[in-house]
């Protein structure tokens, strides 16, 4: 079993207490700093992401880890599911989603729960589909996480995660980590003014599972067909799995 305590920067006791205040912290700035941190290339991970489920045509819908609800906005306008829950421990990043959500008319469509991703509120064999985009690494037990979501989902339902990787060729497994460690953090610090959550951000993509550790560890978890996909040079990952 993976030994999630390698990625916490912090005591399992105080995880997530922490991980929520500092999201609430960085929330107003949160968008602006993935797109601009990314140069904008993470809007095209998202819509591979979700392209992953355009065949199988879910109705209903969980994202987990949503902030401030991009990767469900975006689901809702490619998949035209009838119900998208976007799940989060931070209000302060939901309060933003839906604001969002508002602007855009899809308040029919997508609604907000705060919800600890490892004790989830809703019923076994709930959706036909859960996503998570840039948001397990956090989780301060991988293995339990991804349990749940393979509880919540129907059998036969489909999982479909986007998460940060570190390179592992030359020469970019060499410039992400120049980049990871220096442009990052400094620019998180000086847009979001939180002096700890970019910081934080580096040390959990590189403590964070990935390739084909990643797809034993969502086997074990309950998944079947796991698979992945390297994108941008292998920065960031697509996975896929069916229960």
């Amino acid at each position: 079993m993976y030994q999630q305590e390698k990625i916490n920067p912090y005591h399992e006791g105080e995880k997530a207490q922490q991980v929520e205040q500092m999201f609430d912290n960085i929330a107003p700035s949160y968008d602006k700093l993935n797109h601009r941190l990314s140069w904008n290339i993470d809007r095209g991970w998202r819509r591979k992401a979700i392209g992953q489920l355009a065949p199988y045509r879910p109705q209903t819908m969980l994202d987990i880890a949503t902030g401030t609800g991009d990767f469900a906005i975006l689901a809702a306008q490619m998949l035209k599911p009838a119900q998208l829950i976007g799940a989060d421990i931070s209000e302060g990043m939901m309060d933003i989603g839906r604001q969002k959500v508002g602007q855009l008319g899809l308040q029919d469509t997508i609604s907000f729960a705060k919800e600890d991703c490892l004790n989830l509120s809703y019923a076994d064999a709930t959706f036909d589909a859960v996503t998570a985009a840039f948001g397990i690494r956090n989780f301060a037990d991988l293995d339990k996480g991804l349990r749940e979501m393979c509880r919540v989902l129907k059998p036969g339902g489909h999982l479909s995660i986007v998460e940060l990787t570190t390179p592992v060729s030359f020469p970019m497994k060499q410039l992400f980590h120049i980049y990871s460690h220096t442009v990052l953090p400094l620019s998180g610090r000086l847009i979001s003014k939180d002096t700890s959550a970019y910081s934080y951000l580096t040390k959990t993509i590189e403590a964070f599972p990935q390739g084909e550790r990643m797809k034993d560890i969502l086997k074990q978890a309950g998944f079947k067909d796991a698979g992945f996909k390297r994108l941008t040079f292998g920065i960031c990952t697509m996975y896929f799995a069916t229960k």
